[in-house]
């Protein structure tokens, strides 16, 4: 079963998704927007990707620039705050049992199928 954080409206995530989807394999498509992850979820998620929390974070957001630009977080602070706002959350998220890849570009994908 290969789990996909998608967020519809974007353009780089319905790209993933159809990647996934064209692979055959059995797809969990998560909502993350609708569905946020927990704290406990998230930290697994940074842990399966192999990154620090800040390289999730989508730092063109208006959110970010507006209230986290330019301050100092722990790790743990940074998960919170995605949590808090889950449009920070980098996508898509594609895992595959132990692998994990943030689909950008896309075809970053293939690796993990």
């Amino acid at each position: 079963m290969i789990t996909i954080y998608h967020n519809p409206r974007c353009g780089k995530s319905r790209e993933g998704l159809k990647i996934v989807e064209e692979s055959g394999a059995e797809v969990e498509v998560v909502k993350y927007l609708d569905n946020v992850p927990s704290l406990e979820e998230l930290k697994n998620i940074i842990k399966l990707l192999g990154i620090t929390p800040m390289e999730l974070v989508r730092t063109k957001e208006a959110i970010w620039k507006e209230n986290y630009k330019g301050k100092t977080f722990t790790d743990d602070e940074l998960i919170k705050i995605m949590v808090e706002n889950p449009k920070l959350i980098e996508r898509p998220i594609v895992i595959n049992g132990t692998k994990a890849v943030v689909g950008r570009p896309p075809e970053k994908i293939k690796d993990i199928l």
